[in-house]
């Protein structure tokens, strides 16, 4: 049996975003040791012209469920861009979690050749569903995902390899 659009995505977008939420946990652990104020961990950036944690898990929930709304054509729900500590990051993504699992797997049946449109500024990109998918949600959704991972580790959250992958 082929795989499906939903299988190829929410299981995925579920997964990771549990992931986060755990690195986000071991951060904060990490910050309440002493090492570094939760503050600064929260808006530490790997780059200057790169955005901060917050920015980063805001920006990975923002895709899971752009991706799933989008393959299910349900409308993309808004989520106020205010987090500012650890547990309210890892609200927003429980709430991510919470949408992505909520839509209905025959929503995404036939989405492989829906075209998903997006808007960028003035630019607009037009994507075949697994296309979308494939080469923008999921690479733009992992590098959120791993660029919170490197600011962490960065800023001497002991994490490894197996904490990215989920332990598995």
């Amino acid at each position: 049996m082929p795989l499906s659009m939903h299988q190829a995505s929410v299981p995925l977008f579920v997964r990771q975003l549990g992931v986060l939420s755990t690195l986000l946990t071991k951060g904060e652990a990490f910050a309440e040791g002493g090492a570094i104020a939760a503050s600064a961990l929260i808006d530490a950036r790997l780059a200057p012209d790169m955005h901060p944690l917050s920015r980063q898990v805001q920006i990975a929930s923002d895709a899971a469920k752009g991706a799933c709304a989008r393959l299910a054509d349900v409308e993309v729900p808004s989520f106020a861009d205010t987090e500012s500590s650890f547990a309210q990051l890892r609200d927003r993504v429980a709430k991510t979690i919470g949408f992505v699992e909520g839509i209905a797997a025959e929503r995404f049946d036939g989405s492989e050749t829906r075209i998903i449109t997006l808007k960028a500024g003035a630019s607009e990109f037009r994507f075949a569903g697994q296309a979308f998918l494939l080469h923008f949600a999921l690479p733009n959704f992992f590098f959120h995902v791993t660029t919170a991972y490197a600011i962490l580790r960065h800023n001497g959250v002991p994490l490894g390899k197996l904490d990215y992958l989920g332990g598995i």
